[in-house]
């Protein structure tokens, strides 16, 4: 009996894991909808291939699930597409019953099976670009992909099936779901996802899609998230964002802690609803910083604001301002909005962070005390400048 995993085509099965209690990664990342370890078996005529583990906890379920299948002993490849442990975490514990089985990964791949796992050198296959590896029927093809996210990462593309293991690219947080043309909002897990994870690197994503391009693809399989069956919806979604495509939208963060700033960043809000802009809106103080991350994909411009607190931003808006920066979102324009009580040097501070960033800022304003008439006018006439801006063909 096949237990609990999935036939995608013939001779290969999903036999991952589905953490659905799961709500944080990366002590930083949250899981709202909890997450899955996807690993695959490929069944060839003379060999057979694990693609990928599960995160540590999960080493039982995966054993019964490919013994459901094949017996364990049985198999001859592991393949790593990136170390990882929520995907390589399972790979000590499987070789161990697995005796015979090779570990095929990238030449780094190797070094850090080794670190992290302790997987000895002769037992580990290294595989470069373009290589392939004939399992009798099914032919494995290894595409060297680094920095997304990991320096070692490689996806691999079963010829005979068509079908692209990709491991964390073109993934999605999510325990529930197959198939991603079944799940309504993929596309919404999916960039926030991207957003979190891909975005800093979309110079790398730029060359993986150009690698990809003339591949024929008729299935994406990635490590998190549902299986991708109607490929083009999610190839089309990476494109723009790598690319870095935004839309006439503002991202609007701040925070706020006797209300001064608050009415400064609603009054931004409402002058750009007016000009036509679409609008997210976050205060840091209860925001998830997956759905910031994720609305980052696609704004062309992100309102900042922030009190004055003990001479700098307040800590919120400084690690938002921080996250910003580390995720290099293609935003284009920002305009900062602070107030102070006693003395100011809130946005000294997040100019001196955004000033290593391509950005432009469109408006400044900081004021003493709750905002005036005159600083609401004046917070009107940056909005309608920032709205010119966003409106402008990118």
């Amino acid at each position: 009996m096949e237990r609990n995993t999935l036939k995608m085509a013939e001779n290969i099965y999903w036999v991952g894991a589905r953490d659905w209690n799961r709500r944080l990664f990366d002590a930083l990342i949250t899981l709202p909808k909890g997450t899955s370890y996807n690993a695959y078996l490929v069944l060839g005529e003379k060999e057979k291939t694990l693609i990928d583990t599960v995160n540590p906890g999960f080493e039982k379920e995966l054993e019964e699930k490919i013994r459901s299948i094949t017996k364990l002993e049985e198999i001859d490849y592991v393949i790593m597409n990136h170390a990882e442990p929520d995907h390589a975490g399972a790979i000590p514990y499987i070789m161990k019953i697995a005796a015979k089985a090779k570990l095929v990964t990238t030449v780094k791949g190797a070094k850090m099976a080794q670190t992290y796992y302790h997987i000895p050198q002769e037992r580990i296959k290294p595989v470069t670009d373009n290589e392939t590896l004939n399992l009798g029927g099914k032919t494995l093809r290894f595409t060297e992909a680094p920095m997304l996210h990991w320096p070692e990462t490689m996806f691999t593309y079963v010829e005979e099936d068509k079908i692209l293991f990709p491991c964390d690219f073109f993934g999605s947080h999510l325990a529930g779901g197959v198939y991603s043309d079944e799940v309504e909002d993929l596309l919404i897990h999916a960039q926030r996802y991207w957003g979190e994870i891909m975005m800093p690197f979309r110079p790398m994503a730029q060359k993986a899609l150009e690698k990809l391009k003339d591949l024929e693809i008729r299935m994406i399989a990635p490590s998190h998230g549902p299986i991708h069956r109607k490929p083009e919806i999610i190839l089309n979604a990476y494109k723009k964002w790598a690319n870095g495509e935004t839309r006439r939208k503002v991202t609007i963060a701040y925070v706020s802690m006797w209300n001064s700033t608050e009415v400064m960043v609603r009054q931004m809000a409402e002058t750009l609803a007016a000009e036509g802009i679409e609008l997210a809106f976050h205060n840091l103080a209860s925001a998830d910083i997956g759905d910031l991350a994720k609305d980052l994909v696609d704004s062309r411009a992100i309102v900042l604001g922030t009190p004055t607190v003990l001479g700098g931003a307040h800590p919120l808006a400084v690690y938002a301002t921080y996250l910003f920066k580390a995720l290099r979102p293609p935003t284009k324009f920002a305009v900062l909005l602070s107030s102070y009580g006693w003395g100011g040097g809130a946005i000294k501070q997040i100019q001196e962070t955004l000033g290593q960033l391509q950005i432009e800022i469109v408006g400044v304003l900081d004021i003493n005390g709750p905002p005036t008439y005159d600083n609401l006018k004046q917070i009107v006439e940056i909005g309608k400048t920032l709205a010119g801006k966003v409106k402008e063909k990118p």
